[in-house]
């Protein structure tokens, strides 16, 4: 817990408008500056800022202000404040790294483009701290090094953890969409299924189909002959 109260200020132009505390107890207090103390009880410092009354915060008590109020050389102690301030959320950025691996990360980079082409630039900053205008250029072979490169695995090479790596990629597999699979025969569409068949029309005769009158015509005649013949 920090030493000095909530809002030192305001709870500095409390004290001086409703106590009767000299200007080093309450500067001890507030841990400011005597002389600002007293700007503030003079009115030069601290205008239109309202006290913040540290009792009802739990920062001080009524004994231990009359303590101070009877004994000039006394100290006020602070109290636990009732009030609960939410943890300062750590700020994320950029990965560091070490002074004698920076030169192996465009080698982490080519790796990482080769073996897992799904992970998106985001995800190789994260992974070794890096910048996107270098993944750029090694992407595009235009990196100054680029004849030279030779890729190596970041996690042997101390720039991220197999954990890390494997939780990018496995983030990375499951942003990727996946392809429609197949599933067995459908329906033909309604334009297949209602479209007219063509009516069927018979070809023409072919000339050397065989004419059936024709055929019996000289059969019978061929009858008739033989009849004339048997007559004979």
């Amino acid at each position: 817990m920090s030493n000095a109260p909530l809002m030192p200020k305001a709870t500095a132009v409390w004290l001086v408008d409703n106590t009767a505390l000299t200007f080093d107890q309450v500067a001890d207090f507030t841990k400011m500056h005597p002389l600002e103390v007293r700007a503030i009880a003079d009115g030069d410092a601290a205008q239109g800022i309202k006290g913040m009354d540290p009792i009802s915060t739990g920062q001080l008590t009524r004994d231990e202000i009359e303590k101070g109020e009877k004994d000039p050389n006394y100290r006020l102690r602070l109290g636990e404040s009732k009030v609960v301030l939410p943890p300062a959320a750590k700020k994320k950025g950029p990965r560091y790294t070490p002074v004698s691996r920076r030169h192996e990360r465009p080698s982490a980079i080519l790796w990482l483009v080769r073996n897992h082409p799904e992970l998106k630039d985001a995800q190789i900053m994260r992974l070794v701290g890096t910048t996107k205008t270098t993944i750029a250029s090694v992407r595009d072979r235009t990196h100054w090094n680029a004849s030279t490169l030779t890729p190596m695995d970041p996690v042997t090479l101390g720039l991220c953890s197999q954990i890390e790596l494997d939780f990018e990629v496995q983030r990375a597999a499951k942003e990727k969409p996946v392809p429609a699979a197949y599933g067995g025969a459908t329906l033909l569409p309604a334009s297949e299924t209602t479209k007219k068949e063509p009516e069927f029309e018979p070809s023409e005769k072919k000339e050397d189909d065989l004419n059936l009158d024709a055929v019996f015509a000289k059969l019978k005649t061929i009858g008739g002959k033989k009849q004339d013949d048997d007559e004979e």
